[in-house]
């Protein structure tokens, strides 16, 4: 019988739903690989993961941790003020809680948890989405034991010895098979022998997506192809009043997509951001698509994972600049050869890294053993 300390794990970091949705991810694989483990959750006060996490039925406890200014201004004392009461709040988590690992994914949290874990000899390991490293993770590198990364290259911003390449957790049902494709033509209600095309505006929206289809509604409309568009919850009530003149049973409005898995089945061409877990799923499902990255991200780091791609054939790429001019005209050029089609998705799918999150769980029990 392991020592009951053996058992806890702490897993902090969040702030996007692409740090989250990684962290639940590993938890869920911690708990299928040892039931027994008792997972705590650290994130920072404010943030989706103090929401999300306990939906998913994990504990978490919040730090008053938040972002620095780029500028000089006298927010950056609150910031340190606030840094440093999280520092001595993640010693007393840490002191109360006794980890044997503690993992961290990126987000304001994962710095002071692992900070303090790594001076209390605690072993620890980062997972980086990314192919551009955040600087949290830049910074914990040094003092961690493990580095898990989705992006080959990675060793121009980690100690090439402590990478694992993992790639990035993702949904569990995504595997496409002949019955899930007739099951989604069913769902969105879409004849086989058509071409379809998936618009990904995001949960909440995409503005520059969202408008470029818009602009060029009509030259989208009337071509045959079937639409699938995902605008987001902010968007859609503009967009639905928008084109209530025109009438084209072949483009279909979501608010949100739930069944993403159908989405990904019935389609011949995405258009997405360039966020690391979409990416991941793009791979695995060996979709071909057009990427258009986010410029309101850190360090422009979705620019450079759709560049990542993009080197490799993997993907097309339209800066948010040029995509209300471009994006509706490549579309239909890209989903209107079959050639490009085929290329893309074999190229992508050379990318594709399966049971990401059973690895890293993986990995942190392998330091939690080596520790006993």
């Amino acid at each position: 019988m392991k020592e009951s300390k053996k058992n806890r794990i702490i897993i902090s970091g969040g702030g996007t739903g692409g740090h989250i949705f990684p962290a639940l991810s590993i938890a869920n694989a911690l708990k299928v690989t040892d039931p027994e483990l008792d997972i705590l959750f650290v994130g920072a006060l404010g943030r989706m993961e103090m929401e999300k996490v306990p939906a998913a039925g994990y504990r978490i406890v919040g730090l008053p941790i938040m972002g620095f200014q780029r500028k000089l201004t006298l927010q950056n004392l609150v910031v340190l003020y606030k840094l440093m009461i999280s520092l001595i709040k993640a010693r007393k988590i840490i002191r109360t809680f006794k980890p044997s690992v503690v993992i961290g994914v990126g987000g304001y949290a994962s710095g002071p948890v692992l900070r303090i874990a790594n001076s209390m000899g605690i072993p620890t390991l980062i997972q980086e989405q990314n192919s551009y490293a955040g600087v949290t993770n830049k910074l914990l590198a040094k003092n961690v034991q493990k580095i898990c990364v989705a992006y080959e290259g990675m060793d121009k911003y980690f100690p090439s010895e402590k990478i694992i390449l993992t790639g990035n957790p993702v949904r569990q049902d995504l595997t496409i098979t002949e019955t899930k494709k007739s099951e989604a033509f069913n769902y969105f209600n879409l004849q086989p022998n058509k071409q379809t095309l998936l618009i990904l505006g995001g949960s909440l929206g995409a503005r520059t997506i969202n408008r470029s289809i818009l602009i060029k509604y009509k030259q989208l409309s009337g071509t045959g192809i079937q639409v699938i568009w995902q605008t987001g919850s902010i968007y859609y009530d503009q967009i639905k009043e928008s084109i209530k003149s025109f009438t084209d049973n072949n483009i279909q409005i979501h608010a949100f997509i739930s069944r993403m898995d159908l989405a990904f089945a019935a389609a011949d061409l995405v258009i997405s951001r360039a966020g690391a877990g979409t990416i991941s799923e793009l791979c695995i499902v060996a979709k071909p698509v057009i990427l258009v990255p986010s410029p309101n991200v850190a360090e422009d780091h979705q620019t450079k994972n759709a560049m990542a791609l993009v080197k490799k054939d993997a993907a097309l790429f339209v800066s948010d600049a040029e995509a209300p001019n471009k994006l509706v005209s490549l579309a239909l050029d890209t989903i209107n050869n079959p050639e490009l089609l085929k290329n893309l998705s074999g190229n992508i799918e050379k990318l594709a890294l399966f049971d990401s999150a059973k690895t890293i769980a993986e990995e942190v029990l392998k330091l939690r053993d080596s520790k006993q």
